[in-house]
């Protein structure tokens, strides 16, 4: 199974002998790529729409891989038990709906070793709960699909202090690891914090706050960030 550029990052994370839950799997091409590989042992693969899950039936079924790939109708986690999965990996979903599905079953987080997380938004606020729930970021990447820059998360149980907001905007591992794509992931930032500033700028009391001050000092603060 060739993966694209942005799940083959998710599986690049994945240690060679684990147990995956692939939670939104769509049509499971992760679980397959996972178990072609030698990286999973077994894949318990959910979604919580009857089409994705045919769909990856299906495709299990033409690859002869349903001895070794668990297809289940379901929200988020709540269709595992404790210890199924020893490494969770959300994928192709937005970081506050990624908090909601592990909140949903602490049970299932709390026995797992490893969440390899893929957040299409909000990942600063995803970075920050990771530590408030004494996680930590052990690794981070970076990559390049049809155009768009993914932000891949590897997290690890334990806890340890929580990065500075900036880092935790940028992503710790990221500005330490330095990869490709790092500086039009920083790009990306200050086009997006820019594009708040004008808003704000559009209305004189918002311009007036504190929260304009926060998002211009950001702005420099990331501008600074591209010279290493």
């Amino acid at each position: 199974m060739q993966l694209d550029a942005r799940l083959q990052a998710v599986a690049d994370f994945v240690e060679p002998g684990s147990r995956v839950a692939d939670v939104g799997t769509d049509h499971a091409y992760l679980s397959v790529a996972l178990v072609e590989s030698g990286k999973a042992r077994f894949v318990i693969a959910t979604d919580k729409n009857p089409g994705p899950c045919e769909a990856a039936r299906r495709s299990l079924r033409a690859l002869g891989h349903s001895d070794r790939i668990e297809v289940r109708l379901g929200d988020g986690l709540l269709t595992l038990v404790p210890g199924e999965a020893d490494t969770l990996c959300l994928a192709g979903m937005g970081g506050s709906l990624m908090e909601r599905i592990l909140v949903a079953r602490p049970e299932v987080v709390a026995a797992a070793k490893m969440l390899i997380l893929q957040p299409q938004s909000a990942a600063a606020d995803l970075r920050a709960w990771l530590y408030g729930q004494a996680w930590h970021i052990a690794d981070e990447n970076l990559a390049l699909a049809d155009g768009r820059l993914y932000e891949i998360i590897k997290a690890l149980p334990g806890s340890r202090p929580c990065p500075s907001p900036l880092m935790l905007a940028i992503g710790p591992k990221l500005w330490e690891k330095k990869p490709p794509y790092l500086k039009e992931h920083i790009e990306a930032l200050i086009f997006q914090a820019r594009r708040v500033a004008a808003g704000m700028e559009r209305s004189r009391s918002a311009k007036e706050s504190s929260r304009y001050l926060a998002v211009k000092e950001r702005i420099s603060e990331l501008e600074a960030k591209l010279k290493w």
